[in-house]
C-alpha cells in the first residue's frame, strides 16, 4: 500500500539515477522516427541555478518528456559555455588571494589553472539542474572549449575571412578599463547616476562670439573634432562652416550642419568627440570628421591632450577640466542632472567607448539570409511579437566586434609575421607556409594574443554540438532543430548570431520555431535582486515543496506574452496539486483498481466508462494542441481540471454507488477502467511532474519505467451516446448543488426536485442513474410535471425548467430578509472600495501591489454581489 503522502525528497535523487542508469535521456538515431531536437542554451561554466534556469529547463524537458511519448527520436543536447571575461575574473580573484596574478604566471601557466579549476569545480550548475529532473541527453555534453567545438571556431573563423566576412578595423568598442578589454552591449549595465550637465562657452575663430555645448563628461573636449548645429536651426546658419577654436588645446575644429543635433535639446549645439561617443563616430563618419584618442587601455589621459592633463586619471581630469575652463572664464553654468551611465557588469566600472583596432564581422552580410528565413517562415517566433524585436535588431545591425582582450577563450587564428602583416589559418604549420609564400624564405610568426567574443563560438552550437564540420549521422538527423527555447533578452545576443551562421555554414534555419518565455518577476512584479533581497532560490522551493510542485507551478504560469509573478503561496498550490495525485491512487488502489492492464473498448459496457473514456480522449486532444502552440499554461491547467475535476471529482464520486453495490461485473468493470485511466493521467502528467509519476507508476504495479512508455491514445469505439447521457447528468448534479448553495439549503436536508419540459430521453436518462443522483445530490427523487407548483423556487436548466418546492424546508421571507442584509452591507463596503480606487491620490502613490489587492478585493466583492441577486431572484417568487 502507498505511504500516507509523497515525501518528494525520499524518492527524487534515487529515481533521477535509476533513470540516467537506465540510459532513459540518451538519443538513439533511428531514422524510422521522426526527430525531435532541443538545444539546451549553455549556462555559463560560472554560473549557478537561479529562477529563471528553472523555468527555461523546465519547460524544455517537458517538451521532449512530451515528445518521448509520442514515439519521436528525441535529442536534448546538454553543454556548457566556457564564459570567458567572468570565468577568467573569477580564477583571478583566486590568484589574488593567493598573492599572485596572471601576468605572474604567463598566459599558458594561467591556462592550466583555468582549466584546473574549470574541471574541479565548474559545472557544477549541470548537477543543480538534475535537481529540477530534466532529461538531456548528458552523455553528449559538449562545452565550448572542446577539441570538436575549437575546430569548428578555427573554420567559421577561417571560412568567413577567406570570404571577406571578417576583418579587422579600428571603430569604437565598449572598453572596459579595469578588465582591459572590449565587452558585448549585453555585458554593459546601464545605471542611473547623478551627475551634471557643464555648459562651455567655445569661442568662434577670429570673433568675440562663443557656441556653448552642454557635456556630462567634460575631459573628453581633448578629443572634440567638430560642433555639430541643425540644418534647420537658424540660431547658426551664418555659422556653419566657420571653425572653433578649442579651448586649452587651441585647435581649430569645424561647426558642421547635422541632423544628429537637436534644436530643442539644450543649447542646439552639440561638442562632437568621435573617437569616444558611438553617436559622435557616426556623426564623425558622415562629415569626415578627425577621430582623436584621448584615453589609454586603463582610461587614463594619454599624449594627445596638453601635457599637463597626460597621465590622468579620467575622474580627476574632468575636474581638473572644468576648473580650466571656469579659470579661462568659459563655463557658463553647472547643471545637476540625472542620467543612464554605462557600467561593466563584470568590471562593475563606467565603461568607456574606446578607439581601438580589433575584428569585426560582416554582420549585415550575414543577416540578409537570416531576415528572408523568419519573413518567410522557416523560422517562427512564439509569441509572434518578437518578430519584430528580431527584424528591428537584423534591420540596423552594425559590425560585430569579436575580439576580447583575455586570455580564456578561443584564440584567434592569426599570425603576425615581422612586418606586421598577418595570415589567417586554421593552425600555426598552416600559417607558416602561408607566410612562406608571402616573404620567400620562413620567417617567425607570432599569434594574435586575443580571444573570440563568447557569442561567436555559442553562434554555432545547434551544428557544431552535432560534429560539424564532419558529416555525421546526428548532424544528418537532427538538423535542422525543432524549437529553441531562451529568453527575448538575448533575441539578437544569441538568437539572431545561429540564424545568421545556420544559414551561411548549413544553409538552413538552425531551428523551426523559437518559443520566447517571460521573465519571472517576484510576486508584486518587481524584477528580482540581490540588492532588493527578493530573488527566490529554487533549490530552496524544491526542498520546501518537491521539484514537481515548482515545475508545475512555473509551467501554470507561462501565459505568453506575460511574465510571471512567482510567489511561494503559488508553488504551495502545486504540492497541494501533488499531493490531490496521490490521495487519488491511494482512493484507486484501496478500491481494487486495476493497473498495469491493457483495456479494450469492447470489454467497456457501463455509461460512466463510456464518458470518462470520452473526457480522456478529449483531453489528449487539447494537449496536443497545447503542445503544438507551446502553451505551457494550457497544458498545466487542463491537466489540473481533468485530474482534480473530471477524475477526481465527478468520475470517482460517479462511481462509488457502483462500487458499493451488488453488480459484480460493473463493478470490476469500473475497478479496470479506472486502473487504466489513472495510468494514462500518470503519462500525461508525467512531462509536467515526473518525479511523483514515476513513482507510481512503479508503485502501484510492478512494471517497466513510465519514462520508457508512450501514450497510445487508440480509444475508438467509443459509446458517445453513453457519454453524453452522463455528461447531462454531470450538469444536473452541479446545477443541484449550486441552486442548493445559492439559497441556503442546509447539507443535511433530503428534498425533492420536480423538472418542468424534460424530453422522454432525458426522463430515461434520469432513471438509469438516478440511484447515483439522488445520493450525490442529496434530493428525494425528480417528478417530471407539466405545471409550476405555486411557491416552487424556479431555474431553467438546458431546455428544461428546474422546480425547487422549497417552503416545507426553507424560510423564504427570512432567507429573502437575509440576503437584503448581506446586499446593504456589500454595497457600503463596495462603496468604500469604490472611493478608494478612484482617488488620485491613491492609485498614483500607494505600492502597486497595494493597489492589486484593492482591485482584487473590489472584484471579489462585485462577484459576491452578483451571486447573491441571483439568489433573491431565485427566491422572488416563493
Amino acid at each position: 500500500m502507498l505511504e500516507k503522502s509523497f515525501n518528494a525528497q525520499a524518492v527524487e535523487e534515487s529515481l533521477y539515477k535509476s533513470w540516467e542508469d537506465a540510459g532513459c535521456f540518451e538519443s538513439k538515431i533511428d531514422s524510422s522516427k521522426e526527430p525531435f531536437c532541443i538545444m539546451m542554451p549553455p549556462p555559463n561554466v560560472t554560473g549557478s541555478l537561479h529562477i529563471g534556469h528553472a523555468l527555461t529547463f523546465t519547460l524544455q524537458d517537458v517538451l521532449v518528456r512530451y515528445h518521448r511519448t509520442q514515439g519521436r527520436d528525441v535529442l536534448w543536447q546538454p553543454g556548457m559555455d566556457h564564459a570567458g571575461i567572468a570565468t577568467q575574473n573569477l580564477v583571478e580573484r583566486m590568484l589574488d588571494g593567493e598573492g599572485v596574478s596572471r601576468h605572474d604566471l604567463g598566459r599558458e601557466k594561467f591556462l592550466e589553472r583555468v582549466w584546473q579549476w574549470k574541471e574541479e569545480s565548474g559545472g557544477m550548475i549541470m548537477n543543480a539542474f538534475r535537481r529540477l529532473g530534466i532529461s538531456p541527453d548528458w552523455e553528449r555534453e559538449r562545452f565550448t572549449m572542446d577539441e570538436g567545438l575549437s575546430k569548428a571556431v578555427r573554420e567559421v573563423f577561417v571560412t568567413l575571412f577567406d570570404q571577406g566576412l571578417i576583418y579587422r578595423d579600428k571603430r569604437l568598442v565598449n572598453w572596459d578599463p579595469k578588465l582591459k578589454t572590449a565587452i558585448s552591449d549585453l555585458e554593459v549595465e546601464q545605471k542611473e547616476s547623478q551627475g551634471n550637465y557643464y555648459y562651455f562657452k567655445y569661442p568662434i575663430e577670429n570673433s568675440d562670439q562663443f557656441v556653448v555645448v552642454a557635456t556630462t563628461r567634460p575631459e573628453t573636449m581633448f578629443g572634440d573634432s567638430g560642433v555639430a548645429v541643425h540644418p534647420d536651426d537658424e540660431r547658426y546658419k551664418d555659422l556653419v562652416g566657420k571653425n572653433i577654436l578649442l579651448p586649452l588645446v587651441s585647435r581649430k575644429i569645424p561647426i558642421i550642419a547635422d541632423e544628429y543635433s537637436d534644436p530643442e535639446k539644450g543649447t542646439g549645439a552639440v561638442k562632437i568627440t568621435p573617437a569616444h561617443d558611438f553617436n559622435d563616430y557616426e556623426v564623425g563618419q558622415r562629415n569626415n570628421l578627425e577621430m582623436i584618442n584621448i584615453l589609454d587601455e586603463t582610461a587614463h589621459l594619454n599624449e594627445n591632450v596638453p601635457e599637463k592633463f597626460q597621465g590622468m586619471e579620467r575622474f580627476k581630469a574632468r575636474k581638473e577640466v572644468v576648473k580650466a575652463f571656469e579659470e579661462l572664464g568659459l563655463l557658463e553654468k553647472i547643471e545637476p542632472t540625472t542620467h543612464m551611465v554605462p557600467y561593466g557588469d563584470r568590471g562593475g566600472v563606467v565603461i568607456e567607448p574606446w578607439l581601438t583596432d580589433q575584428w569585426y564581422v560582416d554582420a549585415e552580410t550575414l543577416a540578409q539570409p537570416a531576415l528572408e528565413a523568419v519573413k518567410k517562415g522557416d523560422t517562427k517566433f512564439v509569441p509572434e511579437l518578437w518578430e519584430k524585436t528580431y527584424f528591428n535588431w537584423l534591420e540596423n545591425i552594425q559590425p560585430w566586434c569579436i575580439s576580447r582582450q583575455l586570455w580564456w577563450g578561443h584564440r584567434i587564428p592569426a599570425w603576425y609575421g615581422p612586418d606586421g602583416e598577418f595570415f589567417v589559418a586554421h593552425n600555426e604549420a598552416e600559417a607558416l607556409e602561408k607566410a612562406k609564400v608571402h616573404y620567400g624564405r620562413d620567417v617567425a610568426l607570432t599569434q594574435d594574443e586575443d580571444v573570440l567574443d563568447t557569442w561567436f563560438s555559442s553562434a554555432l552550437w545547434p551544428f557544431s554540438t552535432l560534429d560539424w564540420p564532419e558529416e555525421s549521422g546526428e548532424l544528418k538527423q537532427y538538423y535542422p532543430t525543432s524549437v529553441l527555447v531562451t529568453g527575448f533578452d538575448i533575441i539578437f545576443f544569441w538568437v539572431a548570431r545561429m540564424m545568421m551562421m545556420g544559414m551561411h555554414f548549413m544553409e538552413d534555419v538552425p531551428f523551426k520555431d523559437v518559443y520566447v518565455h517571460a521573465l519571472v518577476r517576484d510576486e508584486h512584479g518587481n524584477k528580482m535582486s540581490k540588492s532588493k533581497g527578493n530573488v527566490i532560490d529554487p533549490r530552496v522551493l524544491i526542498d520546501k515543496f518537491g521539484a514537481d510542485a515548482l515545475r508545475y507551478t512555473l509551467a501554470s504560469l507561462s501565459v505568453p506574452g506575460q511574465d510571471i509573478k512567482l510567489a511561494e503561496s503559488q508553488v504551495e498550490l502545486g504540492r497541494n496539486f501533488v499531493t490531490k495525485i496521490w490521495n487519488a491512487a491511494k482512493y484507486c488502489q484501496m478500491n481494487e483498481a486495476v493497473f498495469g492492464s491493457d483495456l479494450s473498448i469492447d470489454d467497456v459496457k457501463h455509461p460512466l466508462n463510456h464518458w470518462i473514456l470520452s473526457e480522456l480522449l478529449k483531453l489528449q486532444s487539447q494537449l496536443q494542441a497545447d503542445y503544438e502552440n507551446y502553451r505551457f499554461d494550457q497544458i498545466a491547467d487542463h491537466l489540473y481540471h481533468f485530474v482534480w475535476g473530471t477524475f477526481c471529482d465527478w468520475y470517482l464520486e460517479f462511481t462509488k454507488p457502483v462500487l458499493q453495490g451488488d453488480d459484480d461485473a460493473a463493478k470490476s468493470e469500473i475497478r479496470l477502467v479506472t486502473g487504466w485511466v489513472f495510468d494514462q493521467i500518470l503519462k500525461t502528467l508525467h512531462p509536467l511532474m515526473p518525479f511523483v509519476t514515476e513513482h507510481l507508476w512503479q508503485e502501484l504495479s510492478q512494471r517497466n519505467m513510465l519514462m520508457n512508455q508512450e501514450i497510445q491514445g487508440d480509444l475508438a469505439g467509443i459509446d458517445m451516446s453513453a457519454a453524453e447521457q452522463v455528461s447531462w447528468v454531470q450538469s444536473l448534479v452541479a446545477h443541484i448543488r449550486s441552486l442548493r448553495s445559492e439559497v441556503n439549503v442546509p447539507p443535511k436536508n433530503i428534498i425533492p426536485v420536480m423538472m418542468k419540459d424534460a424530453t422522454e430521453e432525458l426522463q430515461n436518462w434520469y432513471h438509469i442513474h438516478q440511484n447515483m443522483i439522488h445520493k450525490i445530490t442529496r434530493i428525494e427523487k425528480i417528478d417530471f410535471v407539466d405545471q409550476v407548483p405555486e411557491g416552487a423556487m424556479q431555474s431553467v436548466f438546458g431546455q428544461t425548467t428546474i422546480l425547487l418546492p422549497l417552503a416545507d424546508i426553507i424560510d423564504a421571507g427570512a432567507e429573502r430578509a437575509r440576503l437584503g442584509k448581506e446586499l446593504d452591507k456589500l454595497a457600503t463596503d463596495l462603496e468604500k472600495l469604490d472611493k478608494r480606487l478612484s482617488n488620485p491620490q491613491f492609485s498614483q502613490k500607494a505600492k502597486p501591489e497595494v493597489v492589486a489587492k484593492a482591485k482584487k478585493e473590489q472584484s471579489d466583492l462585485q462577484m459576491k454581489r452578483q451571486k447573491l441577486q441571483d439568489a433573491l431572484k431565485l427566491l422572488a417568487d416563493t
